[in-house]
């Protein structure tokens, strides 16, 4: 199974990550950045998730960063490119 299928997997099971993804890279936009890292997105939904919130802990796969930087910019393409990307492994052919 290729990274994306488990990543898409993934993304079924816990919806509530890609809201937090796309609300907290609005309010990024929102701030004025130009531009900004999916690290720095998901690395403040593993602060809300384990410092601010209360119920079970999850883990989000670096593995997968990069397809909610780009499952972000498809469905907002007023944005594409605020996160810069390259081809994965899973796209070279």
């Amino acid at each position: 199974m290729s990274t994306k299928e488990r990543w898409w997997g993934w993304h079924k099971e816990n919806p509530h990550v890609y809201q937090m993804f796309s609300s907290f890279t609005k309010t990024a936009i929102d701030a004025g950045l130009p531009h900004s890292s999916a690290w720095l997105i998901v690395n403040r939904i593993r602060w809300e998730t384990a410092i601010e919130t209360q119920g079970d802990t999850f883990k989000i796969s670096n593995d997968f960063i990069a397809y909610y930087a780009r499952l972000f910019m498809a469905y907002n393409p007023e944005h594409d490119g605020f996160f810069r990307t390259k081809k994965l492994k899973d796209e070279i052919v």
